[in-house]
């Protein structure tokens, strides 16, 4: 039997799969609220409870892994494979970065997984850009080497935020006067959401409506509140409508920032909660020209494709891929199917 696990800062989303049937029939599978936990240890436990024996375990966590050590930037966690490993029962523990293994399963994701917003014109074993904005923001990447392609972790979402317009250029003064590093993950992320609305509130952007007043008092999650006003066609925000405005800009440019620092011919994919539950929003045409506005380089990036993933629990299937792939790298990825 072997656990499978995508530990976000928000959500535990965890399965026991066995070789022959993985994802496609789990033994148990469940999603556990991470927050609700002092420590990973207690939350597998409980999901575990009356399991049988773990042979191999592989989890994603949201931060970077080193050494098979984890800080979990957005819970506070630290979590290390040798104490889980004790924990479990079994020596055969391989933390991941969570966008690795999300990028472990962009080159398998069916054609329904995706929404394109830029058709573009792949190139075949072109290095593919994974931009993923949820709780946090977190970037990935691979790279083809003849034979397969490789994910590698990255922490671009902590680089330092280039405003693209004036309005922008209002938002990073109004953030230096309140965090100490402005990094994408400060206004493009969930966390960033209620960020973006206050601001937005504060320079008379458009009024606060008093249910909505009275529903962001009495919310333990600001964000889902906002996202929900903004989408919402029987009594939409138009304050909360421009703060998912200005999160579509900024995301749209950092998704085309990340195809020139790889020179992304694969692709640029989407990923994350927020983007899922925006696609009409992205799909504009004045939101795709931000990824697209790149001076000298923006006849590039017409042609790099850019894609939503839209299907859930990917990055669990990434885990799982390399949960029943044995020994493999965990920087590697098997199949050249998407390449080609």
């Amino acid at each position: 039997m072997l656990l499978v696990g995508d530990i976000g800062a928000t959500n535990a989303r965890l399965a026991l799969v066995d070789r022959e049937h993985g994802l496609a029939r789990p033994a148990r599978e469940g999603t556990l609220p991470s927050g609700h936990y002092t420590a990973l240890e207690p939350l597998l436990a409980e999901f575990l409870r009356d399991a049988p024996a773990i042979e191999r375990a592989v989890l994603a966590v949201a931060g970077p892994v080193v050494n098979g050590r984890a800080e979990l930037t957005n819970l506070r966690w630290v979590v290390e494979e040798a104490s889980l490993g004790r924990a479990l029962g079994t020596p055969s523990v391989r933390l991941i970065n969570d966008l690795v293994a999300l990028a472990h399963a962009v080159p398998h994701a069916a054609a329904d997984a995706l929404h394109t917003l830029q058709q573009g014109t792949r190139a075949a074993g072109g290095t593919i850009a994974v931009v993923a904005p949820g709780t946090g923001m977190g970037q990935a990447f691979l790279t083809w080497d003849g034979a397969r392609y490789r994910a590698y972790p990255s922490e671009g979402g902590h680089a330092d935020f280039a405003p693209t317009d004036a309005l922008q250029d209002e938002l990073l003064g109004w953030l230096r006067g309140r965090v100490e590093h402005v990094s994408y993950e400060r206004v493009c992320s969930g966390r960033a959401m209620p960020d973006l609305y206050d601001f937005l509130r504060e320079r008379g952007t458009a009024p606060v409506e008093p249910w909505l007043a009275e529903r962001l008092a009495a919310a333990e999650d600001r964000t889902a509140v906002i996202v929900e006003a903004a989408v919402d066609e029987r009594r939409a925000s138009p304050l909360c409508a421009a703060t998912l405005e200005l999160f579509a800009s900024i995301l749209a440019a950092e998704a085309g920032n990340a195809a020139l620092r790889l020179l992304a011919t694969g692709g640029v994919y989407l990923g994350g909660g927020l983007p899922r539950r925006v696609v009409p929003l992205l799909a504009r045409e004045h939101v795709l020209e931000r990824f697209r506005r790149k001076g000298r380089l923006s006849g590039f990036l017409a042609r790099v494709p850019l894609h939503v993933i839209v299907a859930r629990g990917m990055a669990l299937r990434g885990a799982a891929h390399l949960a029943l792939s044995g020994d493999a790298p965990a920087t590697e990825s098997v199949s050249a199917r998407a390449a080609g």
